[in-house]
């Protein structure tokens, strides 16, 4: 006599069913199709989370380039001056001052051309 695996069988179709609700045609009915796409979603998932990372990080040097330019330094420069100056910010941080704080910012980036300045010299 066979085992059909009924409640295991159904327990997991209707797990992989449930995370591909919402998929296009048969991805989201029936069971191999939704398997494999949701396969492929998962490990796109995982990729995705990992290039969101380097995507914000671009992001910030961005923002703190954009605002270090306005007052007259590079990006390169500004952090050599902090790494100098010894000012542990990192720049997730510095790109909120930036764009939320001129002030503040403006103040850090005299400290780092400071720091330049009394190394060079």
């Amino acid at each position: 006599m066979r085992v059909t695996r009924g409640n295991v069988n159904r327990k997991k179709h209707k797990k992989v069913l449930k995370l591909t609700k919402g998929y296009a045609g048969s991805r989201s009915k029936i069971f191999v199709a939704a398997m494999q796409s949701m396969m492929k979603g998962l490990k796109k998932a995982y990729i995705g989370r990992k290039l969101k990372k380097r995507d914000f990080r671009g992001l910030w040097i961005q923002r703190i380039n954009a605002a270090a330019r306005e007052l007259g330094i590079s990006y390169s420069q500004f952090i050599n001056g902090l790494a100098k100056a010894n000012i542990i910010i990192n720049r997730k941080m510095l790109a909120d001052i930036a764009v939320n704080d001129k002030i503040a910012f403006a103040k850090l980036v005299d400290q780092a051309k400071a720091a330049i300045i009394s190394v060079a010299a």
